[in-house]
């Protein structure tokens, strides 16, 4: 009975040996995986001005009626963002709050507006429902057309001389605040960098 008993015991603790060392590989994998993927960037429209490029001048009225223009230099220097959204798309009301906060953390004086197209009545709901602030939200089609938005929510981060620096598709925080990442790196966007990057390890791995 008792050697029964102390085969038993030792299996066990074979058995917990052997499941410690997996979990042991399988942690170290999961760090591997973790460096390896990539962070979410924008995702780059393949029609529309490029970055690097002047970004298109656009007088416009918001919707309180006050009359801007969008894009040129701008005595303040400050940068502008534009989002493109829709009533009818709800990954742009969702977008709404994360887009005011990530304003607020990326820089002071960064001028940002909400675009959409369409008639008026469509919008005052939309305006009312998310606490949007009417001064804040231009009705242009042109504005639109200009940067050929083809899908919903594009942003567009212009800087204080007027130039497009990093334009996409985003469906989070993440994929906004890569818009400011791409323009601090000096490339058109993350998933450029993260290229350059690769390269570049790759080449030191070579040398």
């Amino acid at each position: 009975m008792s050697q029964a008993l102390l085969v038993s015991n030792v299996l066990l603790w074979g058995i917990v040996v052997v499941l410690a060392g997996v979990v042991l590989a399988l942690m170290r994998q999961i760090g591997v995986l973790h460096e390896r993927v990539a962070p979410a960037g924008a995702l780059m429209a393949a029609r529309g001005p490029r970055v690097g490029e002047m970004a298109p001048i656009a007088q416009v009225t918001t919707f309180s009626g006050d009359e801007h223009r969008i894009g040129g230099e701008r005595e303040d220097e400050a940068s502008t963002l534009l989002l493109f959204v829709s009533p009818t798309c709800p990954v742009c009301k969702v977008l709404i709050p994360v887009v005011e906060s990530v304003s607020r953390s990326e820089e002071r004086g960064l001028r940002v507006w909400l675009a959409s197209d369409g008639p008026r009545a469509e919008h005052e709901a939309f305006i009312a429902e998310h606490a949007i602030a009417p001064e804040h939200y231009i009705l242009s089609r042109d504005l639109g057309m200009s940067y050929q938005i083809e899908k919903l929510p594009t942003a567009v981060l212009i800087d204080g001389a007027g130039i497009l620096r990093a334009r996409g598709l985003v469906n989070s925080r993440e994929h906004l605040e890569s818009l400011f990442i791409a323009r601090e790196q000096g490339v058109a966007s993350l998933q450029e960098y993260l290229a350059r990057d690769e390269s570049f390890r790759e080449d030191q791995r070579v040398a």
